[in-house]
């Protein structure tokens, strides 16, 4: 039994620490480290190097034309914003509709590969200094690559990383409600990370690299906005986080759809962290290591196992040794699984309160990384591609 305890100890610490603990320790180094060291804050100069935006897409007939709208938008000098389109494997009116637009360059194999391996084969034609990714669903704001572009006057910076905002609406349904609160928790673990060292990571949406620091990645890589990020903080260099340039978007249009996106996700982060194992080096970049297996590997690797294992451990332990501590957690413990399934019980809602919304959306982002495993494991030799989820439009 004494065995058993310190087992469920050390979950339960491991839980807390990954989704809450980390976030409170980093903001409080942060806070005390910036009493002594103020935050730069960007001068606004001349600095308008040329800048490729590349849009990879598949099938996007539906905002194509309200992508383009929104590039031309964007507040940058003309001459110096190429803007790259790759629609490798589309079958639909993509290409046709782009076709009208004199002011982009495209690229369209027949055949379908996924996105990494769209991206490996442009990027070697890519011959600005700096190349932004951004998602046909994805609008950014009109100053998002001005701002970006600026933090690539410290030559420390290999990568900025923009934030992601979900759109939200009077009618939303609970998967875009859960989608919107976990990127706005994401959100804050970026922006702290970044000021205590780098950004772990960027998301597809809306980032940035220096093309220079670009090397292909395996084409079987689901998370390539990830791996490629991780990879150019590997060699040293920072990823810094940009709260001001943000790219918006619907939220998923069902539970259904978020299930998909959540399980192709919860594979990709395991697959990264073994593809990633021996590129983060603890000795190189010890301050990295420590962000990367706090904020993601145990994320992606044994919390979600220790999320569902906690109950099973905390019954049997109240069963042999009545204990008030034990039988409280079990209480709350029970408490938060009967709050996620009145959650489930509420899923095809537009209102949903956060009582019910946030221990469902926990559970169920914890649950699809089985899934995640199971479709890894049955996945057949892969080329990056999967089946993509549905927005509202």
């Amino acid at each position: 039994m004494r065995g058993l305890e310190i087992f469920f100890w050390i979950a339960l610490a491991i839980v807390f620490y990954a989704y809450v603990g980390y976030g409170i320790l980093v903001f409080c180094i942060v806070k005390i480290k910036e009493l002594f060291v103020k935050r730069g804050t960007a001068a606004t100069t001349d600095f308008q190097p040329e800048v490729t935006l590349l849009i990879v897409a598949y099938n996007e007939e539906d905002i194509v034309d309200k992508k383009m709208e929104n590039c031309m938008q964007i507040r940058y000098p003309i001459d110096k914003l190429n803007i790259v389109w790759v629609t490798d494997g589309s079958t639909d009116s993509t290409n046709n509709k782009l076709s009208k637009y004199n002011n982009i360059t495209l690229f369209f194999a027949p055949k379908r590969r996924g996105k990494t391996s769209a991206i490996n084969r442009v990027m070697p034609f890519i011959n600005t200094p700096i190349t932004i990714f951004t998602d046909a669903n994805s609008m950014i704001n009109d100053t998002a690559i001005s701002l970006m572009v600026e933090e690539f006057k410290d030559e420390k910076v290999g990568c900025v990383a923009g934030e992601k905002k979900v759109v939200r609406s009077k009618n939303e349904n609970m998967s875009a409600a859960g989608e919107g609160i976990y990127w706005k928790y994401e959100s804050f673990l970026k922006d702290v990370d970044s000021r205590f060292h780098s950004a772990v990571g960027a998301a597809g949406e809306l980032y940035a690299i220096r093309t220079s620091l670009f090397e292909e990645i395996p084409s079987k890589v689901l998370l390539d906005d990830f791996v490629l990020s991780m990879k150019i903080a590997a060699k040293g260099y920072l990823i810094r986080y940009c709260k001001a340039a943000y790219a918006t978007e619907q939220g998923s249009l069902n539970i259904s759809e978020e299930r998909k996106r959540k399980i192709r996700i919860a594979a990709g982060g395991i697959q990264s962290v073994v593809i990633l194992f021996k590129t983060i080096n603890p000795l190189k970049t010890p301050l990295l290591f420590f962000q990367y297996i706090s904020h993601r590997v145990l994320r992606w690797t044994i919390t979600p196992l220790l999320v569902f294992l906690l109950l099973p451990v905390n019954i049997v332990i109240v069963i042999f040794k009545h204990n008030f501590i034990y039988t409280a957690l079990l209480i709350l413990q029970i408490v938060l699984y009967l709050l996620a399934w009145k959650g489930k019980k509420m899923e095809g809602k537009n209102s949903i309160k956060i009582i019910f919304l946030v221990p469902y959306y926990f559970l169920f982002m914890n649950y699809n990384f089985f899934q995640g495993l199971i479709y890894l494991v049955k996945r057949k030799k892969g080329d990056g591609t999967w089946e993509k989820s549905q927005r509202n439009l």
